[in-house]
C-alpha cells in the first residue's frame, strides 16, 4: 500500500503483504500498526482512495455501485447523475497513484520478478525502489520515463477492486463515517450543479 502526492512522489509505503491480501486489511494494518508512522492528513484534508478502502474520516472513497474508472467514461458523452460525475472526477484525481505505480514498475523491472527473493528482501526491494523513484523525480527533471508517465491524460486499467484527522494518534472511528458520507454528498452536489450550468 502506498500514498503519493500529486507530483508523483511516494510519501508513505507499507510493504510486506502478499498481493492477494484485501486492500482494507492492509489499510487497517498500516494505520494501526505501532511504528508504521502512517501520515494522517491534517484537519480539513483527506486521502482520495479507491473502492477497496472505507469511506471514513480522512479517507474519501467513490460511490459503490457506480462506474468509477476513467476508462469507463472515455467517449461516453454526457454523464447521467451526480454519483457518476463524482466517481469520474474522483478517478481523475486518483489516477496519479496508478501512473506512479506504472512508472515505478517500468523503471524497476525487478518488481515483476520479486518472488525469487527471500521474504525479507521481498519487503525491502519495493521500499528501495520507491526511495530511488523519489530521488530520480527530485534530481532529474528531464527524465523521459517520468515525463511519459507524468501526463495526466495517461489512463491505466486500475484493477477492479471491490471530524478532524490530526497527526497525533491514528484511530479510525467508524462512528464518524456519516461525516465523510455527508462530505461526499456535498462535493457530489456541488460538482453536479456546476456540471449542469
Amino acid at each position: 500500500m502506498a500514498v503519493c502526492s500529486h507530483d508523483m512522489m511516494f510519501t508513505f509505503v507499507h510493504a510486506g503483504w502478499e498481493g492477494s491480501a484485501n486492500d482494507s486489511r492492509i489499510f487497517l494494518d498500516a494505520i494501526s500498526k505501532p511504528g508504521s508512522d502512517f501520515p494522517m492528513p491534517p484537519e480539513g484534508y483527506y486521502y482520495v482512495v479507491d473502492a477497496g478502502y472505507p469511506n471514513a474520516p480522512c479517507f474519501l472513497a467513490p460511490y459503490r455501485g457506480e462506474r468509477y474508472h476513467l476508462n469507463d467514461f472515455r467517449g461516453q458523452g454526457r454523464i447521467r447523475n451526480k454519483q457518476a460525475l463524482f466517481n469520474y472526477r474522483h478517478s481523475s484525481l486518483r489516477n496519479v497513484i496508478e501512473r506512479c505505480f506504472g512508472l515505478l514498475k517500468a523503471r524497476f523491472p525487478i518488481l515483476k520478478s520479486i518472488n525469487g527473493y527471500t521474504l525479507i528482501r521481498q519487503r525491502q526491494i519495493p521500499l528501495a525502489c520507491c526511495a530511488l523513484h523519489n530521488f530520480i523525480r527530485l534530481e532529474d527533471k528531464n527524465d523521459q520515463l517520468s515525463m511519459m508517465y507524468g501526463t495526466q491524460d495517461m489512463v491505466f486499467d486500475e484493477g477492479r477492486s471491490s471530524s478532524g484527522c490530526g497527526n497525533d494518534t491514528i484511530q479510525l472511528d467508524m462512528s464518524q463515517q456519516d461525516q465523510m458520507l455527508q462530505l461526499r454528498e456535498d462535493i457530489a452536489n456541488a460538482l453536479w450543479a456546476n456540471y449542469n450550468h
